[in-house]
């Protein structure tokens, strides 16, 4: 495979990462700001939305951490080795946990939405559960067929 590709895959998974990192810092505050004026009687409920959400980035920036391993074995023309499916089972288990961790706060969506009377607030809680869930499965597949094809090469080098 051609360099320019996997470079152009690498700088795509920067640019991924550069915005989620600004809603992390300038629009997770503000949330929490405004959960906090929706119930100002819960005084906790500002570091549950920021607990989820940060909790959620964490696994997010491991998951391209990993993806920008996998790319990188490309390169190298390791593409075909069990550290290629270590990363694709790592990425599964971040979108698993990402999915987790956004169905554990749905309550708190819930209780934001209802009271803000905004119930596109669970719909995008609900994308955000789908999406990881549509990576996990979609990184499960690719590490399943990965791996099958690890098994037939060496199974080709082994034979005379």
């Amino acid at each position: 495979m051609k360099r320019g590709t996997t470079l152009f895959l690498k700088i795509a998974v920067i640019l991924i990462g550069i915005p989620v990192l600004a809603l992390c810092i300038f629009l997770v505050p503000e949330i929490a700001n405004f959960a906090a004026e929706l119930y100002p009687d819960i005084t906790y409920i500002k570091y549950l939305v920021f607990i989820n959400f940060y909790a959620a980035s964490i696994p997010f920036y491991f998951a391209l951490y990993q993806a920008f391993k996998l790319l990188s074995y490309i390169d190298k023309s390791k593409a075909f080795s069990d550290l290629s499916v270590r990363a694709l089972k790592t990425i599964k288990y971040c979108a698993i946990t990402i999915s987790i961790l956004y169905v554990l706060g749905m309550p708190l969506f819930y209780l934001i939405a209802e009271m803000d009377d905004a119930p596109g607030i669970i719909v995008i809680g609900m994308v955000l559960i789908f999406a990881s869930l549509v990576i996990a499965v979609f990184a499960a597949v690719l590490q399943k067929l990965l791996k099958e094809a690890i098994d037939i090469k060496s199974e080709n080098d082994l034979t005379v």
